[in-house]
């Protein structure tokens, strides 16, 4: 075989999709190897528009979408709850996006009818369990993603969960946000130590719960893991997640691929019939 036909052959048997991260503060897309969950080439990012109402972002997805020239199926993240591509809450985002068809709203915007949308930690939570810190872990596996509030994922056997905001779940009589996010960290001043010790009583309380297998450790303070998880006194493995600032592009690349699969096999099922 020539090398010519080796970079055919590598070239062909690639699978890339598109995902795009809404955030308060930025919105990156990008195209993802999803062989590997690797970005192709650089993501490009837009900053936020402010106030992030729905056609203000839908026009800034547009925009990163036609950087990359990009035509096939696409995933986008909003940091909100998410049924059936409609958002039902809103976080960091304008509140008028609550009970807009999310999935409608940018499929007009781009021109594409083959959009998903998701939460945005469902979406990290999906990139980790299949390529990051969960991959070839079997049973439940949690996600936690520790910033200004906590978010969540769930997965049982790479079955995600979606929507489960645990991070609001009261603990001790507080929300577990408001006892371990890391800006809670950061705004009280916080040593490593003191608030792993908050860190563990959320997470006592998920397993006694959930009865996970493994914690994977998100946010910006995940690249720190070495500083606060041997503090960690609950029963669970905790590890870091390994893909940090992409795992939002490539957990909505990746599910907007795993929809379409569905699709087709919905399809395939029905001619059978």
């Amino acid at each position: 075989m020539t090398q010519a036909d080796s970079d055919n052959t590598n070239a062909a048997a690639a699978r890339h999709g598109f995902g795009v991260d809404v955030g308060g503060s930025g919105i990156k897309g990008g195209i993802v190897d999803l062989s590997t969950g690797d970005l192709v080439g650089d993501r490009y990012k837009i900053e936020t528009p402010q106030p992030a109402t729905p056609d203000a972002v839908a026009r800034t997805v547009a925009e990163i979408v036609a950087h990359f020239d990009w035509t096939g199926p696409i995933g986008v993240t909003l940091p909100a709850v998410v049924t059936n591509g409609v958002a039902r809450s809103a976080a960091n985002i304008d509140k008028s996006w609550i009970d807009t068809d999310a999935r409608a709203l940018f499929a007009k915007a781009i021109g594409n009818e083959n959009i998903t949308v998701l939460n945005d930690a469902d979406a990290a939570g999906v990139a980790e369990d299949k390529y990051g810190g969960g991959k070839g872990k079997d049973g439940v596996v949690v996600l936690l993603t520790f910033g200004t509030g906590i978010g969540s994922a769930v997965l049982h056997n790479g079955v995600l969960l979606p929507n489960t905001e645990f991070g609001h779940m009261e603990i001790g009589g507080k929300e577990a946000e408001h006892r371990a996010a890391s800006s809670v960290k950061e705004n009280e001043g916080l040593s490593y130590k003191e608030w792993a010790k908050e860190v563990s009583k959320v997470l006592e309380t998920f397993e006694a719960l959930l009865w996970p297998d493994i914690f994977i450790a998100g946010g910006g303070i995940s690249r720190k893991s070495e500083k606060w998880i041997p503090h960690l006194t609950n029963r669970t493995p905790v590890v870091p997640a390994t893909l940090l600032n992409t795992a939002g592009i490539v957990g909505a690349a990746l599910a907007a691929d795993n929809a379409v699969a569905s699709a087709e096999t919905d399809t395939s099922a029905g001619s059978v019939a």
